[in-house]
Parts: structure tokens; C-alpha cells; sequence
């Protein structure tokens, strides 16, 4: 078996309607992953999950708001219920609402900590039973190198991704002994149906090493990785997959 191969593994993808979740989904998926999409866009899901079917494998899409602890727990049950275990949890699911501090709302604080970094919580609270019970598992989370570096105009946002990478240290120190790895992967200016002027990609471009922004491939091409038997020694890393923007 080829060791990236994720033959016979149960995955659950959050955020996976479009971009860096869609992709991530449909790559794990041709590893030979069974696929869940989790998502509030239905559509977005649902598009998603057909195209990996189109693929022949194996997905189920879920409408979801990943803050509802109740309905998390419910598809998390229906995952293992259908396909017998649960293996990864990609935690991408994310909003971005950008001001600067004395313009941040406290609706827009709410939000974004609530999404980003409670949904996070949620959803690995929900996986962990089941990844226990098979003494195995890999939680993997969308941090973001505004966590390390910080940015203009994205208070909310920084702290919701730095809270990630806290939440990803502690869950290593505290499921690694039980079988369970803990990573994030920290991408940087990332081109996936999030429209950037042209004159700020160009700006973004002349600051990043590669010379242009990322791809949402390149971002799931490193969660395979971590998902993978490669990345077994793996546990509360932050990888980062920015072109080179921080050096």
C-alpha cells in the first residue's frame, strides 16, 4: 500500500463546500478515503460530495452549523454508524471578517471566535470518543500565518487562528498517549474563490518568496500528508503553506 494511501479511513472535512475544504476533500478522497462534508452551505456540500462520487468514491454531505454541539455530535454518530470508524478530522470551517480594531463589532468578534475556534473545539470534542474507542486518530486544524505574524485589519481573525494553534499543542500533549495526533497547518494567502483585487494580489505576490498567491490544492496536498502513516511521528506541528511569505 502506498503510504499516503488512506484506503478504508473515515474522514470528516469541515468547511468543505468550496476552496480549501472542497479540495482537501476531493484529495482525500482519491487516497481512498470515505468522506464526509460538513458544511452550512448545502449546495456547496452537496456539490462537492457528488463530484468525489463522480470520482467513485465514497462521500455524505451534512448541512451543519459547526457551533451546534448537538448537531455535530449527531452527524459524528451517523459517520461511524455508516462507515464503522472515524480516522481524521480536517478542522477547516472559517469566516473571515476583517476591520481594524476600533471598527471590530462585537457581532463580528462573536462570530469569528465562535467558528473558527469554537466549531474547532466542538467537532474535536465530538471526534475523540469515537477515535478512542480505535486507540488511533488525526485531528487536523486550519490555523493561518496571521497567527504567527499578525495583519492589518484582522484582530478577530488572528486571535481566533492563534487560538488554534494553542488548542492544537494541548490537544498533543493530551491525546498523543493515547494514539491520537494533534497538527495545524498554517497556510498563508491562499487564491480559493475568495475575490482579491488585482492590485492586492500583486502586492501580496511581491511579498511572498514563490512570487504569487497559493493554491487550495497545495494546502490539501499537506493535509494527505499529516493524514497519512508518513506523518505518524507528527504531533503539535505547525506547518506552514505560505510560498515562502515569512521568511
Amino acid at each position: 500500500m502506498h503510504p499516503l494511501s488512506l484506503s478504508g479511513r473515515a474522514v470528516v472535512v469541515t468547511g468543505a463546500g468550496r476552496g480549501i475544504g472542497a479540495a482537501t476533500a476531493r484529495l482525500l478522497a482519491r487516497a481512498g478515503a470515505r468522506v464526509a462534508l460538513l458544511d452550512q452551505d448545502s449546495a456547496g456540500a452537496t456539490r462537492t460530495a457528488e463530484a468525489i462520487g463522480l470520482e467513485g468514491a465514497d462521500a455524505l454531505a451534512f448541512e451543519v452549523d459547526v457551533t451546534d454541539a448537538f448537531a455535530v455530535e449527531r452527524i459524528f454518530d451517523r459517520v461511524v454508524e455508516e462507515w464503522g470508524r472515524l480516522d481524521v478530522l480536517v478542522n477547516n470551517a472559517g469566516v473571515v471578517r476583517d476591520s481594524r480594531l476600533a471598527d471590530v463589532t462585537d457581532e463580528d468578534w462573536d462570530v469569528t471566535l465562535d467558528v473558527n475556534l469554537k466549531g474547532a473545539m466542538v467537532c474535536a470534542r465530538a471526534a475523540v470518543p469515537h477515535m478512542l474507542a480505535r486507540g488511533a486518530g488525526r485531528i487536523l486544524s486550519a490555523a493561518s500565518v496571521v497567527a504567527r505574524d499578525g495583519n492589518l485589519g484582522q484582530t478577530a481573525y488572528g486571535a481566533s487562528k492563534g487560538g488554534i494553534l494553542g488548542l492544537t499543542r494541548c490537544w498533543a500533549r493530551e491525546l498523543g498517549p493515547k494514539g491520537i495526533t494533534a497538527n495545524a497547518v498554517a497556510p498563508g494567502f491562499i487564491d480559493a474563490e475568495r475575490s482579491v483585487p488585482a492590485a492586492v494580489a500583486q502586492e501580496i505576490a511581491s511579498r511572498t518568496a514563490a512570487g504569487r498567491m497559493g493554491r487550495a490544492e497545495e494546502v490539501a496536498n499537506v493535509y494527505l500528508f499529516l493524514a497519512s502513516d508518513l506523518a505518524s511521528f507528527m504531533n503539535g506541528a505547525v506547518v506552514g503553506v505560505d510560498g515562502g511569505l515569512r521568511l
